[in-house]
């Protein structure tokens, strides 16, 4: 079962509505609190300036009938206070004074103490809610109890204004979010709008398209990165693809030839009976091309493990003078044909592969010996670059190589002009299994070619 994925605009709008609502909600349940201590606040104003106006008669008073007579009077002092509901009770507990339809708690009837004037809700059996108070009150009467004095407001008023308020706070906060919503889809639309031009971009460049770039320029400085990071891995793509066009023409050439003269070799050799020799000196023909074939296969797979990190080295101590020594022994006949001096100098000692460095330091050889003319001299150097680790060097005399053509030495089947190019020898593969070996080595390659001589540079840890 595919699960839906949802898109980043969908998340944005989703986000920034969640957010807006979250923070008009807590601001408004912050408001309400705020309002309700507020009215809390007006209350016990009220309620202890009202209680501080009814200690005064009492405090007056100096007989039982002075204290009978006290109603009257707080009938025309309470007279125009709506809402406010009071019951004062004589020294012995009974009721002297009591507001009609108000039922005070028994906490504030007969609890009343020095700390009172905590203000009190309850609801009463028409459930209307109040907040009271209440505190002992002395007398003039000489030797008399204090008496006791609650006052008490009607909630009534403040709840129906506070049920407005939250029935008006979740509307706005409704109507907030899913403007907030809209706001986030329009802002995300907007703001994702070069990454849906990135994406119409790319989705018109093909393998046969490649040389186009994105406008990093015209892309916000997020979306620039990225662009760029496209860019850069385009260029790698283009260069890949164009090194591989190239490596697969050059590799039918390079093919074509052995193939061709294997299959002419072979249908001339068929149109008529030979004698025994003759299919001798053709088989014997055929099994060299057969050689170089083989060669350029296995060249061509070990490029391919180097191009995938497959050519894991096998560490050992090699000596680079036995190997370069063992080496000029292996080509002293074909030195001595050309006439070519070879000197070696130097030394060292690395860790590595030693079939693989043995290999590596061949092909520089082989190389320099084929483009070496008549009597000329090849020179090998080894010396240790301290840090760098250790240099091998092999410097032939010759025609001077165009600068040019320096960077590309070392690609697969790369040609210069035809004074450069091998006659029969070789797959132009050398040179590119040498910079293999040297990668694999964690080591590099190099060359320059000035004054008639050309040197070839391997580096290698130490």
């Amino acid at each position: 079962m595919a699960i839906e994925r949802k898109s980043i605009t969908f998340r944005l709008t989703l986000l920034f509505a969640s957010l807006s609502t979250a923070v008009l909600l807590s601001l408004g349940l912050l408001i309400g609190a705020l309002v309700e201590r507020h009215f809390e606040e007006l209350d016990m104003n009220m309620l202890v300036g009202e209680l501080e106006l009814l200690r005064h008669p009492l405090e007056k008073v100096h007989s039982d009938a002075e204290l009978e007579a006290l109603p009257e009077q707080l009938d025309d002092m309470l007279a125009g206070h709506r809402g406010l509901a009071v019951i004062v009770l004589k020294p012995d507990g009974q009721v002297l004074y009591s507001t009609e339809g108000v039922q005070f708690p028994p906490e504030l009837r007969t609890g009343a103490g020095e700390n009172s004037l905590h203000p009190m809700l309850w609801t009463d059996s028409g459930q209307r809610r109040y907040r009271g108070i209440s505190t002992s009150t002395p007398t003039g009467i000489a030797g008399a109890a204090p008496a006791v004095v609650a006052v008490s407001t009607d909630l009534t008023q403040h709840e129906h204004f506070m049920q407005s308020f939250k029935t008006t706070l979740w509307t706005v906060v409704g109507l907030a979010a899913l403007l907030s919503g809209f706001l986030g889809w329009m802002v995300a639309r907007r703001g994702l709008a070069p990454l849906r031009a990135i994406n119409c971009s790319v989705a018109d460049i093909t393998a046969n398209h490649l040389d186009q770039r994105l406008p990093a320029v015209l892309f916000p400085a997020e979306l620039a990165e990225v662009a760029q990071a496209l860019n850069a891995m385009l260029a790698r793509l283009e260069e890949s693809f164009r090194r591989l066009s190239e490596f697969s023409a050059d590799l039918a050439h390079e093919l074509r030839t052995p193939v061709s003269n294997l299959l002419t070799q072979t249908q001339v050799t068929l149109s008529k009976t030979r004698t025994i020799k003759e299919y001798q000196n053709v088989l014997g023909s055929n099994v060299e091309e057969f050689e170089r074939l083989s060669r350029m296969i296995a060249d061509m797979l070990f490029l391919a493990k180097a191009d995938n990190d497959l050519i894991i080295p096998h560490c050992e101590k090699v000596d680079l003078a036995a190997e370069v020594s063992s080496l000029f022994e292996f080509y002293e006949a074909l030195l001595e044909e050309k006439s070519v001096s070879l000197t070696f100098s130097g030394g060292g000692t690395v860790f590595g592969d030693r079939l693989m460095l043995r290999r590596a330091i061949g092909n520089l050889l082989s190389n320099a010996i084929r483009h070496t003319p008549n009597n000329g001299r090849i020179t090998v150097h080894a010396e240790a670059g301290g840090t760098s680790g250790i240099v091998l060097t092999v410097a032939n005399t010759g025609e001077t190589i165009a600068p040019e053509h320096l960077p590309r030495l070392f690609d697969r089947f790369y040609r210069m002009d035809a004074s450069r190019q091998h006659s029969g020898e070789g797959a132009g593969l050398g040179l590119a299994i040498t910079r293999s070996i040297a990668h694999a080595h964690g080591g590099e390659v190099r060359v320059r070619s000035e004054s008639g001589v050309t040197t070839f540079g391997i580096r290698l840890p130490a």
